[in-house]
């Protein structure tokens, strides 16, 4: 039999464990000039004023919100399909989520957001969910703070203007399979300097006097070290992604049983098919050797208890995310392709 083709994973090199290694051997190996580095290279590709370099994804979500003053008795914004990063960062204020539905290729609803205001939101955050840019400039009317989650979109743009350079904040995350990884840790972009300070001053507890609770969130150098090859070679990455969804748009296309989603502008973190039973086609992919997935399980009003979001109930049943990234070759996507095929029809 055939080896399986993973669902997901990273793409690193020889010039990363070099990068590491230099790190490793200069004794610097804390937060320090290369993680300076790296936060320069993207807050300057984002369009932003700066950014702040942490732990994870989350924690950067974390540190935008509290920077943005969110807290007890407040609320946030929240797409349903979506992972539970987004629950974790909210709780962790004291603020309450309140979980909205999705509306096209798979992105936070306008309609539900504005339906779901009160008095007490004071966030919402706005995932480019699976790559592909949500209509930014819709949210920006509706009137609370809009903090982008790029952690699957670094690199989309809008319009010509890269995801994260429209909201008060943007988030991104570097975990071992996203667009570009450093293992772990994330970042934040920011325009407002104030923000910016505020978010850096809630990553690092030690030599403050005063009793404002704070966290140990900081990056490393020597994940910086791996995210500036990284991101070196992101455009690449992305190329990658878009030709292997090309691969994927010629063999399923057209097909009856098989959604596609052809999302304008999408950097491809994620390739999702929507078809009739999700969880038949991703277990008789597996016998045939193609690990796919959910995109998202659960949806979060299940986890909340929030009322059903009918969109991300449907999408919950029927999205199937097949294997995408730099190093599937051609002949693994045109294998996974002709699977998808065989289990439709």
């Amino acid at each position: 039999m055939e080896d399986s083709i993973p669902h997901s994973r990273p793409t690193l090199g020889q010039a990363e464990a070099d990068a590491a290694a230099g790190v490793v051997a200069s004794g610097n190996v804390a937060t320090g000039e290369k993680t300076a580095q790296f936060e320069k290279a993207l807050a300057q590709t984002v369009g932003a004023e700066g950014a702040v370099a942490t732990s994870s994804g989350t924690a950067a979500l974390f540190a935008a919100l509290k920077a943005l003053g969110v807290g007890n008795g407040d609320q946030v914004v929240v797409p349903s399909f979506v992972c539970t990063a987004l629950l974790h960062a909210v709780w962790a204020t004291g603020a309450e989520p309140v979980v909205c539905d999705i509306a096209d290729h798979f992105n936070l609803s306008p309609v539900d957001v504005r339906a779901k205001l009160t008095g007490r939101t004071a966030a919402i955050i706005l995932p480019h969910i699976f790559g592909t840019p949500a209509p930014v400039e819709e949210f920006l009317h509706i009137g609370p703070p809009v903090i982008e989650d790029c952690a699957q979109a670094v690199g989309a743009q809008v319009n010509g203007a890269k995801c994260g350079s429209f909201g008060a904040a943007a988030i991104f995350s570097f975990y071992a399979t996203k667009m570009m990884t450093t293992g772990e840790g994330g970042m934040l972009t920011s325009s407002s300097q104030g923000l910016l300070g505020r978010a850096r001053d809630l990553i690092e507890y030690d030599k403050k006097s005063d009793a404002v609770r704070r966290f140990n969130l900081k990056f490393n150098d020597i994940a910086a070290a791996v995210g500036l090859v990284q991101f070196s070679r992101l455009d690449e990455f992305i190329q990658d992604r878009r030709r292997i969804a090309a691969t994927y748009d010629r063999e399923l296309s057209g097909l009856d049983g098989i959604g596609l989603a052809a999302p304008a502008g999408s950097v491809y973190y994620r390739y999702v098919i929507e078809v009739a039973d999700a969880a038949d086609l991703i277990l008789e992919l597996r016998r045939r050797g193609v690990m796919a997935a959910r995109p998202v399980d659960p949806p979060l009003h299940r986890i909340v208890g929030a009322a059903a979001c009918p969109n991300t109930e449907r999408a919950w049943k029927q999205a199937v995310s097949l294997p995408i990234y730099p190093m599937l070759t051609e002949a693994q996507t045109r294998r996974v392709a002709s699977a998808v095929r065989q289990v439709v029809y």
